[in-house]
């Protein structure tokens, strides 16, 4: 496999990836995991498989509007694993179980992800943001 075309290939994924999750695009989003994806939720637990990242997204939709911006890429050479960098941009709908109360408030965060990719699919993805200071804007 040629390094440049499988990182190019990662980078693609990843880029569309944040684009359907964007535009809300469940369908296409959930297109893009692996069969087996691997997910490891921001200072919580792992969930394994497509219909587990689909409830998480179902749950998420529900509770939070979210937009990802200044999204930065960067696979490894051989394409099987990326991080990207972005910034989250959302309002808190509906109170999520174990948080404090929505009333509609707005946060923007700093967020960093990692990926492993297996068959041109995203089969992990691990996401990293501060809650102390999400729980800080929605205070």
């Amino acid at each position: 496999m040629n390094p440049t075309c499988a990182s190019s290939d990662t980078q693609e994924l990843i880029s569309l990836y944040y684009q359907t999750f964007n535009r809300g695009d469940r369908p296409a989003f959930l297109r893009l995991l692996h069969p087996n994806v691997l997910h490891d939720i921001n200072q919580g637990g792992s969930e394994s498989g497509i219909e587990a990242f689909r409830l998480f997204l179902d749950r998420m939709d529900r509770c939070y509007a979210e937009q990802v911006e200044d999204l930065i890429v960067m696979p490894s050479a051989d394409g099987t694993r990326a991080a990207a960098e972005f910034y989250i941009r959302g309002t808190y709908l509906s109170t999520d179980e174990g948080l404090p109360p929505a009333t509609g408030q707005t946060y923007h965060l700093r967020v960093g992800a990692f990926f492993e990719i297996k068959e041109g699919l995203v089969a992990r993805v691990t996401n990293y943001y501060n809650l102390t200071d999400w729980l800080r804007q929605i205070g």
